[in-house]
């Protein structure tokens, strides 16, 4: 299985990260062949919105450092992504990347049945971190996100939601969601 991991936050070990790594470290250990890319270390710009990918050619045409992130997703059997929540949503380094697949769509992707130009089939494996320990808040992240990558063709998704940490956090406070981590990736990998 290829998995390909989106670090989508500013902090390389912080909660989000920490957790996505345990992941991939289960799921290696399992046979998985994982690549990471930390989003904030990368040069890039959002989506142009001038929909080349639609009328001249059937990939984003901004040539920068998420271009061959885009094939590497593409050819992957598994998505992880890992975010904190900033102002109550997924952190811009994450959020410029997903603008970016709307290259995934096909030119008729509004009528089409089969909208995306991914292979169908792929896993989603989402990781959420926030520092409000009310699990009601932001709990609208991943159903809004997780709906797009449907439509995308993602056939199975994954939610690790760790309310209640910050960049306090010790990895025994983190150990639940570790857990979690590890049961996912045997999961995935069965």
């Amino acid at each position: 299985m290829k998995i390909v991991c989106l670090l989508g936050s500013p902090r390389p070990g912080g909660n989000s990260a920490t957790i996505a790594r345990h992941f991939l470290k289960t799921a290696e250990g399992l046979g998985a062949q994982t690549s990471t890319f930390e989003l904030n270390r990368l040069t890039y710009r959002g989506c142009q919105g001038c929909y080349a990918c639609k009328t001249r050619t059937d990939r984003c045409v901004v040539q920068d450092d998420l271009t061959g992130v885009l094939e590497a997703v593409s050819g992957a059997d598994l998505l992880l992504l890992a975010t904190p929540v900033y102002y109550g949503d997924v952190t811009g380094q994450l959020k410029s990347f997903i603008d970016r697949t709307f290259s995934f769509l096909k030119p008729d992707f509004h009528t089409n049945p089969e909208p995306a130009r991914l292979e169908p089939g792929k896993t989603l494996v989402f990781v959420i971190t926030q520092g409000n320990q009310d699990e009601a808040k932001f709990a609208d992240v991943f159903p809004r996100y997780d709906a797009f990558l449907k439509w995308f063709g993602f056939a199975e998704s994954h939610l690790i939601r760790a309310c209640g940490v910050s960049q306090l956090t010790t990895a025994e406070v983190l150990a639940p969601w570790l857990r979690q981590a590890e049961e996912t990736a045997h999961q995935v990998m069965a």
